[in-house]
């Protein structure tokens, strides 16, 4: 067994593309393609990566037991004023990850800079570490169950080494969905920064996917499957490190690229039937129907008159004519609710879909 302090760089040697793999391979890679087909039937992508991004900010926080309820989620999004810690956490890595995002359709690559950028904006003042003394323990026990490296210059050459890893194709030629499960690992073994590593490496997850032109955009969370399977999860990313057991470490990760792509594509297409229902019914029924408009009551579902009367550039009272409109519809497309000294316009309907994720 390597000592608990030598991580060995990448690529990991070892047979990553046995039978078992391959088969995993498959059903991940065909659900993954299917969902990239059925997000493009959604005219303004914009609207996913604003709102599941929110819930899967939500849900990678959760896996730090740090619990934010989806109506504060959501107000918290549009304003950042006076809210909870928790809250402000789940905004912050869902800034982050657009974050991500922008930088590889601009660049192409993500180099350790840009990790460094991302969870900046995730764990504000918490660098790479450069003191020793940090340990990754059971979370029910607390018992140390893993040491990460501490020396600075090991932790650097290791960071070095995944940064080629990334973004060198020939360094390892497997498929990018194992490269994926390679890389989070690996990521997490480091543990480079002195918090925020778990929340950064998830985001990691999907921007690297968008990166190897799996994704047009960044909607495959693998959150939810982490909270449901969290005791595997812990289970197999420490059996790879003492058991070097990559298999069923990159199997289980293949099966949670499949499983969260068909739950997905299961929300994509519940929010376009959505969109859809809107579009027809606003339209027959009000004469302010515009596309605009429904991009803004899917971008925020909670929104207010200043978003209309921004988006739409209106007066502010035809804006708040406009809401209080779909409020009384006999379909009630918007519920009107007042929090503190502000009234909040709901698309309830889509809240609802995003909540059953």
């Amino acid at each position: 067994m390597e000592n608990e302090f030598d991580i060995p760089q990448l690529p990991p040697r070892v047979d990553v593309e046995t039978v078992n793999i391959l088969k995993a391979l498959n059903s991940a890679s065909r659900a993954l393609g299917e969902l990239k087909g059925e997000i493009k039937k959604i005219p303004n992508s914009q609207i996913l990566i604003d709102t599941i991004s929110l819930q899967e900010a939500k849900d990678s926080n959760e896996v730090e037991n740090i619990v934010t309820t989806d109506d504060e989620l959501y107000q918290a999004s549009i304003e950042p004023d006076n809210i909870s810690n928790e809250a402000k956490e789940a905004v912050n890595y869902a800034k982050a990850l657009k974050l991500g995002f922008e930088i590889i359709k601009s660049k192409g690559i993500l180099s350790i800079n840009d990790i460094k950028k991302i969870q900046e904006i995730v764990s504000p003042n918490h660098p790479v570490r450069k003191l020793p003394g940090t340990v990754l323990k059971n979370p029910k026990t607390q018992e140390v169950v893993f040491t990460p490296p501490q020396n600075h210059t090991q932790i650097v050459s290791l960071l070095s080494n995944l940064e080629k890893y990334i973004n060198d194709k020939e360094f390892h030629d497997v498929d990018s969905i194992i490269k994926m499960a390679i890389i989070h690992h690996q990521f997490e073994s480091i543990h480079p920064f002195y918090d925020g590593n778990g929340r950064t490496g998830r985001i990691l997850n999907v921007l690297y996917l968008v990166q190897q032109g799996l994704l047009d955009i960044p909607v495959l969370y693998l959150s939810s499957y982490v909270i449901k399977n969290k005791s595997d999860y812990y289970r197999l990313l420490q059996e790879v490190r003492t058991k070097r057991s990559w298999e069923e470490w990159i199997i289980w990760m293949l099966k949670g690229v499949e499983a969260t792509a068909k739950e997905t594509i299961i929300v994509v297409n519940k929010i376009k039937n959505l969109m859809d229902e809107y579009k027809i019914k606003i339209r027959a029924n009000h004469k302010f129907y515009s596309h605009d408009l429904i991009n803004t009551l899917f971008k925020h579902p909670y929104t207010k008159i200043e978003f209309m009367e921004r988006e739409l550039n209106i007066h502010r009272n035809t804006a708040s004519s406009y809401l209080n409109s779909l409020v009384n519809d006999e379909n009630q497309f918007l519920i009107k609710i007042k929090i503190g000294k502000s009234y909040y316009f709901v698309n309830h309907r889509l809240l609802n879909i995003l909540k059953s994720r």
